[in-house]
């Protein structure tokens, strides 16, 4: 009995002795803290990475690092964060693991209610419907009124992700079936609407600005809340007269299962700490992305606003 109590006294001395939750902010990091990114480098969420990245070791006074590990929308990276169980690894990632994947496939390998913590938004990418010049057409009001003329004449292409889930709520929000031409590569599709094969592309403004510039296409609609910096004159989905098309392409940080608010909460402060770097939003603004950056709070609040959308597309109703 006294040899079981002085353990206890021990383990209660030894307790005693760790720092308490609030403290882990002001510790951590304690090493290299490598951000796992579910996307091929060279992108413009590969840049938003980095320059992340950059800055938030400046701060931490710790190398981080970004580890691309693309996939299968997403899931592979997902996958690889979720399991190394690393209290040093974040990941850097679309709203689709969390608002898209969990509807679309029977099993995950994570469960993103419990395994990924939102940290903190910290920039969005945007999305186009663009049309292609042949059809003569103006705006994303003059097209519904000339594929209502013409019922099953127009074809229509979109990267995968969310772009498929906005083409899809316009069809529904419309009365509109158009048919989708499905491709591997999204390459061939870019040339295909360039040559008039394809008539609707959604995607990121940058990919269909080329097209654009050669007089063979024309953005329409953007699906955010706020004009693109690559194209300030296409108008909003809210500004076209079709507000239910509005999603936005909110990117940011997770953390892991069971971290805690102190330090989730420190991280997203610095976050928009480097959010707030002049130098960091004209990067991004460059390549077609803004910075947006918030709280915890906030960035949860638009990924669950993105899954409601997606889950009344795929359950075939929109209000």
């Amino acid at each position: 009995m006294l040899a079981i109590q002085r353990f206890a006294y021990a383990l209660i001395a030894i307790v005693a002795t760790w720092p308490p939750v609030e403290a882990l902010s002001q510790t951590w990091p304690q090493r290299t803290v490598k951000i796992i990114l579910p996307l091929p480098a060279g992108g413009a969420t590969d840049l938003a990475a980095r320059l992340f990245a950059e800055r938030l070791s400046q701060r931490w006074r710790h190398a981080v690092v970004v580890e691309n590990r693309p996939g299968v929308d997403g899931l592979a990276g997902v996958a690889s964060f979720v399991n190394s169980r690393d209290d040093h690894e974040l990941l850097f990632s679309f709203a689709g693991p969390i608002s898209i994947n969990p509807l679309i496939y029977d099993k995950l390998p994570y469960d993103p209610d419990r395994d990924l913590v939102p940290i903190a938004a910290a920039a969005e990418n945007f999305f186009c419907i663009a049309v292609s010049n042949s059809l003569g057409v103006d705006s994303l009001g003059s097209f519904v009124a000339m594929a209502r003329d013409n019922p099953g004449k127009f074809n229509w292409a979109a990267t995968a992700g969310l772009p498929q889930y906005i083409f899809s709520a316009f069809q529904k929000s419309t009365g509109l079936m158009l048919t989708q031409v499905p491709y591997r590569d999204f390459a061939p599709a870019l040339q295909d609407f360039a040559e008039g094969r394809i008539h609707v592309v959604v995607t990121a403004p940058s990919f269909l600005l080329p097209a654009v510039a050669a007089g063979k296409a024309r953005l329409v609609m953007v699906s955010n809340r706020q004009r693109s910096p690559l194209a300030p004159e296409v108008p909003t989905a809210g500004e076209s007269g079709f507000p239910e098309l509005t999603f936005e392409g909110v990117v940011g940080f997770y953390g892991w299962r069971d971290m805690p608010t102190p330090l989730r909460d420190q991280i997203a402060e610095d976050v928009r700490t480097v959010g707030a770097d002049a130098a960091v939003i004209s990067r991004l603004r460059n390549v077609g992305v803004e910075v947006r950056v918030g709280t915890p709070a906030e960035f949860s609040s638009s990924i669950a606003e993105q899954k409601k959308k997606v889950r009344e597309i795929v359950a075939g109703t929109t209000r």
